[in-house]
């Protein structure tokens, strides 16, 4: 998500392969080239995005298929009423103002809000023109602003900040031994073997994706179902952002032209071809475990043979600019031999990182798969758009990168992948005796490169050093706590009568108000994929009514539910809190937050101009101020899944809510010790709204 949105750095300049005035034409002469992969090549090897869906846009023309039939009939994202927008956001605020003083000078402000902003809201309204002459007619007024100001100009590394990862379930399906040889917890061959069926399924997906034959999502219980906007899918696969100065770009290169995924073991980086000929479907399973193995195998030889070989995976976790820097360097010292390596491995389709740990708890999986540990850091290639990550005892997980693709889209991804066991591979990627000699397929992506990298003039491995001293700070510096709740779930909170994800934000809200004294500006990620272009909007989970409800129970539990009268109080308090969260969320998902018209009409301020002066009253600052970043995502698939904290005196909360048990994942900064403390403050919410419930006379479901 965004850091902020007062700020934004200029735009840096389009380095693109294909320039965007002539994309369509040269999309409609490659319409009718089809390559031996069955895929429509594209007019250009590599495009290279600055944050700016409608550049590549002609690419959803060009693929076409049911993955992007409805891009243009996709309602446009709407510009709020700013009437309506300050409605909204006034109870949103005022729970958190210090002093009655300051609930005044607020109240003030959106007063005077209008009158400041009607040129803003004019200049918004007009960028938002539908009409031939408006700059957006095809698009949505928010997302170049969105993609670049929240995403690719942050500055800070990836890892924490922008990246998140996905825990899978355990595959019981994964044999006990190899060739009769008892699988240990010490080898790799667990790891590989979930990772061989990992890769099989991702070849199907990629597939449906890069051909555009995958259905496009919708959502709605009834029919006609509402289409969501499928521009993401673009940056899925053979995807990479790119480190430069100011804002970074993002690549995307012509599946049809590659067969080959990343490998990552112990810091080496190999290039595995896992398609078959035809360039659509995977290899038998058998031999992707071969050449897994075979990678695991280098890995282990170089890392005796070249101790000092060097790590080069250390360098993407570095801040932007002090990357972009090292990426500078590496062509300085490498060469064509680099920028060719460079190019492996960033038209990758995704990288498979092969780790050597053996975490057991969900804790352990939690940091392993966000950050890789002190252990496996340098075994990543953090710009990937996909990084699947398997360890030595068969664990399993998926680190995304978050610049041009929200967590949704991924989620079909790992859906696919999540719920295809290793004996089903076994069956339907079985080697078939009679195809081709499947010999080969392996190479090391910057072999080549290495003796370049250690030469006299070469500042390479001063840069890797520096960047693995702040690694390891970062790393040490975060704590992840995973509670996983198992007293109940969706089902009992369905058959109370509540929303499940209003009714978990409300026991959050009570939660770090007993954490910290007070409550803080909260964050819950809502999509508006239904809109052309569109990625998220805030739901903001501050609320007079939360605030009724946190006070009525107090910093710490009164055990006072037996008393009938003030049992029912809470109750009603609790049912309007969670009532009132479901009404915004309704309105997020339909565009009509508050925090992204603030963000546009904040874009709007030309040089030399004043600002509104709501923008910088504090009680403004402070409700936008997420100390509690939370997201919710619900999958039978995943143990857990997480991101990291947005502001320092913060935590980042996400959460699962399954039928019968929650599970949240706690990042936040180790000095403040918050984690295991919302943790256990998090199941004593629960608890008590239990209690209230069930000491009550039993609602009957109104869902």
């Amino acid at each position: 998500m965004m850091k902020n949105y007062t700020t934004a750095s200029s735009v840096g300049t389009r380095k693109q392969m294909i320039p965007g005035n002539a994309s369509k034409a040269m999309a409609s002469r490659a319409d009718s080239s089809i390559s031996s992969s069955g895929l429509k090549k594209w007019p250009a090897p590599m495009v290279e995005s600055n944050g700016d869906y409608r550049e590549e846009a002609f690419l959803e023309t060009h693929i076409g298929g049911p993955l992007y039939a409805n891009q243009r009939n996709l309602p446009r994202l709407p510009v709020p009423n700013v009437k309506d927008t300050l409605q909204r956001f006034l109870p949103t605020a005022l729970p958190l103002a210090e002093s009655e003083e300051e609930k005044k000078t607020l109240e003030q402000a959106c007063k005077d809000f209008p009158r400041e902003a009607e040129q803003l809201q004019r200049r918004l309204e007009a960028r938002n023109d539908a009409t031939s002459t408006g700059e957006f007619k095809d698009s949505s007024w928010l997302q170049h602003w969105w993609n670049t100001a929240g995403y690719l100009q942050v500055r800070d590394t990836v890892v924490i900040n922008v990246s998140y990862y996905f825990h899978f379930s355990d595959d019981g399906t994964l044999p006990d031994t190899v060739a009769n040889v008892p699988v240990s917890t010490t080898d790799m061959r667990l790891g590989v073997q979930r990772a061989a069926s990992l890769v099989a399924s991702a070849a199907e997906f990629r597939h449906r994706v890069c051909s555009g034959t995958l259905p496009c999502e919708a959502i709605g219980r009834k029919e006609p179902k509402t289409p969501l906007c499928s521009t993401a899918y673009k940056y899925m696969f053979h995807a990479c952002r790119i480190p430069q100065h100011e804002q970074d770009s993002y690549r995307i290169y012509d599946p049809s032209n590659h067969r080959h995924c990343i490998v990552a073991c112990r810091g080496h980086f190999f290039a595995l071809d896992f398609l078959q000929e035809n360039g659509m479907d995977p290899l038998p399973l058998s031999v992707l475990e071969a050449r897994l193995s075979e990678c695991v195998e280098l890995a282990n030889a170089k890392s005796i043979m070249q101790g000092d070989s060097p790590l080069l995976g250390w360098l993407t976790s570095m801040d932007r600019d002090s990357w972009a820097d090292a990426r500078s360097e590496l062509l300085r010292t490498g060469g064509a031999k680099m920028e060719e390596a460079l190019s492996v491995l960033e038209s990758g389709a995704f990288v498979v990182c092969l780790d050597n740990e053996v975490p057991a708890s969900r804790n352990q999986c939690a940091m392993q798969f966000l950050t890789g540990g002190l252990g496996s850091g340098y075994n990543r290639w953090f710009d990937k758009s996909i990084q699947l990550i398997c360890t030595a005892n068969g664990k399993a997980g998926l680190l995304g990168e978050h610049s041009m693709m929200d967590g949704m889209p991924m989620v079909g991804f790992a859906d696919h992948i999540a719920k295809s066991t290793y004996k089903d591979a076994e069956t339907k990627f079985a080697l078939n005796p009679a195809e081709d000699d499947f010999t080969g397929g392996v190479s090391d992506i910057f072999e080549n490169c290495t003796s370049d990298l250690q030469s006299s003039d070469s500042q390479v491995a001063s840069l890797i050093d520096n960047a693995k001293l702040h690694f390891s700070k970062l790393v040490t510096d975060h704590e992840i706590t995973v509670q996983s709740f198992q007293a109940y779930g969706s089902n009992y909170i369905k058959k109370a009568g509540y929303s499940p994800d209003a009714y978990v934000q409300v026991a959050i809200q009570l939660a770090t108000y007993r954490l910290w004294g007070k409550q803080a500006g909260t964050y819950e990620a809502t999509q508006v994929r239904p809109f052309l272009h569109g990625r998220t909007e805030t739901t903001r989970s501050v609320s007079l009514e939360g605030e009724a409800f946190v006070k009525q129970m107090g910093l710490r539990p009164k055990h006072d539910e037996n008393d009938e009268s003030i049992r029912f109080e809470k109750l009603e308090l609790l049912h309007n809190a969670v009532t009132g969260h479901v009404k915004y969320i309704g309105k997020a998902a339909k565009a009509m937050g508050v925090d992204r018209h603030f963000f546009g009409l904040s874009m709007m301020v030309a040089d030399g101009e004043s600002a509104p002066s709501l923008y910088s009253h504090p009680l403004f600052v402070r409700s936008k101020r997420w100390r509690v970043s939370t997201s919710h995502l619900t999958h039978p698939k995943f143990d857990n899944w997480g991101y990291g904290e947005v502001f320092p005196d913060g935590v980042g909360l996400s959460y699962a809510i399954k039928a019968d048990s929650c599970v949240f994942s706690i990042t936040a900064l180790k000095e403040n010790g918050w984690t295991d403390r919302l943790s256990h403050l998090l199941e004593e919410s629960l608890m008590e709204m239990r209690t209230l419930n069930d000491l009550n006379k039993p609602l009957v479901s109104r869902l």
